[in-house]
């Protein structure tokens, strides 16, 4: 048995015969040759004649497509895939998506038969690299970001209006969800890729963490009662709309010497306990930028919840300086002045306007802040939320230093992450009706995260490797058998 090498496994690789193939572009020729004359008829609508031009010229391409794909089918006893000989067992036509639509392919089978439980596998396809049986590569790419910007059913919608190729709404549906299974199993892996190929934006003085969360319709949002029957049993109280569940965001984000904001990484995942996979996805993130750049700032941006502070000034990251969003500093500053003079009423906005203005302009401007509520919280002693606002300020009075911060050109605002999950997982998760499993929500957010952290490409190029495999053809294949016993001498009996 000889195994030859790539270039002999292509020569031996089953070609369409020339006279049978499709002639696409001579199609095309005639359709113009036939406008040409029906212009010199009348006037027609130029709109119809580029809709059936561009239908004409997506047959031209799966005509194309299709042919390509037959030349690289292996028609032999037996292929070496992956170190495993793999038997000839039948051949089959096919549908593929294409990104010019559907195609039909004839295609030759193969199975390992010292695996009883294996399936059957198309030499072709492994080549290629097509995505589930059904899409290749490239109408992979596209579907899987389409389908991450809106709903499959919108999704199919406009591949329908831009007249390429057609999936239906279930393949749409399912194919976010295949690629997210490959990823997961081996996300650590492709993370490290995706970091060892990272630039960071020229420019960068300083990097800005946070962390945040978003509650969304994951995992029981159709069984309220259930749920918060569950929580009381595990001992703990359903926070939030009933059925509703916290889904995580971190970001990155790159400034320059201004603070104003480059770039940014974005990560987000489906609920789990404590954000354990998002802190450790952070945390590796962080680690790989500073050992690229070490002489870059890092300053910890995040609103007042204490999970988040937890984590952002633990050993886990860098030290680094730390800040309260002054956004949420101002709003609580707000809600405090607003429980004495009124929401809403002139006396209130003049307050909190020159308060806010205090607290992020003037050195030591959350003393004077504190100052001040105190004051209020003396004179209007039966105000509640006044005496609870002030605890908020002396709590996160070292991380309101905004004045100095601003000089040093950090940010002080959690606004990147804060958008993270407004677009990341509210846009698409919180739709009128939806609800969603905790696989098929980190589906969406984990392509998501890569096409807002600019990285789509590159984390595709990772996965879609994996639909791939070696294939080589096996020459000179022989079946053996077992020889059969020689027959026994037959023995005369003696007279």
């Amino acid at each position: 048995m000889t195994m030859p090498n790539r270039a002999t496994s292509v020569k031996l690789a089953t070609s369409v015969p020339r006279e049978s193939r499709p002639a696409p572009l001579e199609k095309l020729r005639e359709f113009l040759e036939k406008e040409g004359m029906k212009s010199k008829t009348g006037p027609r609508s130029f709109a119809d004649f580029e809709r059936e031009l561009h239908e004409r010229m997506m047959e031209a391409e799966r005509d194309i497509v299709a042919s390509e794909m037959a030349k690289l089918d292996v028609d032999a006893p037996a292929v070496l895939i992956d170190g495993r000989v793999h038997r000839r067992v039948l051949r089959q036509s096919q549908t593929y998506e294409t990104s010019a639509g559907e195609v039909v392919v004839e295609r030759t089978l193969y199975k390992d038969r010292t695996d009883d439980d294996g399936r059957c596998v198309s030499p072709m396809e492994l080549v290629l690299g097509v995505v589930g049986d059904f899409w290749t590569p490239r109408a992979a790419q596209q579907a899987l970001w389409v389908v991450t910007q809106m709903t499959p059913k919108k999704s199919a919608e406009l591949f329908k209006r831009v007249g390429n190729m057609t999936p239906s709404k279930s393949s749409l549906d399912r194919l976010p969800k295949l690629i997210s299974e490959r990823w997961e199993d081996g996300r650590e892996d492709f993370e490290r890729a995706l970091r060892d190929g990272f630039e960071i934006p020229e420019g960068s003085v300083s990097i800005a963490i946070s962390l945040d969360g978003v509650l969304a319709p994951i995992d029981g949002a159709n069984r309220p009662t259930q749920v918060r029957a569950e929580a009381a049993a595990e001992g703990r109280i359903s926070k939030g709309p009933a059925g509703y569940r916290e889904a995580s965001c971190a970001t990155v984000s790159f400034c320059d010497e201004k603070g104003d904001l480059i770039g940014a990484i974005r990560l987000a995942r489906a609920p789990e306990t404590k954000k354990a996979t998002l802190k450790k996805m952070l945390a590796e993130e962080v680690s790989a930028v500073l050992q690229l750049q070490p002489t870059l700032k890092v300053v910890k941006v995040a609103d007042g919840a204490a999970d988040n502070w937890d984590y952002l000034s633990s050993d886990a990251l860098p030290t680094g300086v730390q800040v309260v969003d002054f956004f949420h500093a101002s709003e609580h500053l707000h809600t405090a002045i607003a429980n004495v003079y009124g929401d809403g009423t002139r006396e209130t906005r003049h307050r909190h306007e020159v308060l806010r203005d205090t607290l992020r302009d003037e050195p030591d401007g959350a003393e004077k802040v504190i100052r001040a509520l105190k004051h209020l919280a003396t004179k209007h002693p039966r105000k509640e939320v006044v005496t609870r606002e002030l605890g908020y300020f002396r709590k996160h009075k070292k991380r309101m230093n905004y004045a100095e911060l601003k000089a040093q050109g950090f940010m002080i605002g959690s606004g990147v992450v804060e958008a993270a999950c407004k677009t990341l997982v509210t846009q698409r998760l919180k739709q009128s009706g939806m609800r969603w499993s905790v696989p098929g929500a980190q589906a969406i957010l984990t392509p998501r995260g890569w096409d807002q952290s600019e990285r789509f490409d590159k984390a595709w190029a990772l996965v879609a490797a994996t639909f791939q495999a070696d294939v080589t053809v096996l020459a000179n294949v022989i079946a053996l058998k077992p020889q059969s016993a020689p027959p026994k001498p037959r023995v005369k009996a003696s007279r």
